[in-house]
């Protein structure tokens, strides 16, 4: 769960790093550019939230699973 975190932490700042380094060197305009910054960062954090609801969805199952009464 750790490495995980940490992994998704790593994600978010090389994201952020970037996405800064890109606004200072890019040579379109700038609000053309934080325009297309921000559809692409929705479209990622639409991504990682449809990932973790069917990650959710699938823990959800084990735990019912898990909790079922077992017949011996």
């Amino acid at each position: 769960m750790r490495r995980m975190f940490g992994f998704l932490i790593g994600i978010f700042v090389g994201a952020l790093v970037g996405s800064t380094v890109a606004l200072l060197l890019a040579p379109e305009s700038g609000e053309r550019l934080r325009g297309e910054l921000r559809e692409r960062g929705q479209g990622f954090m639409h991504d990682v939230q449809h990932a973790a609801d069917s990650r959710k969805i699938e823990l959800r199952g084990r735990l019912e699973t898990l909790r079922a009464p077992r017949e011996f």
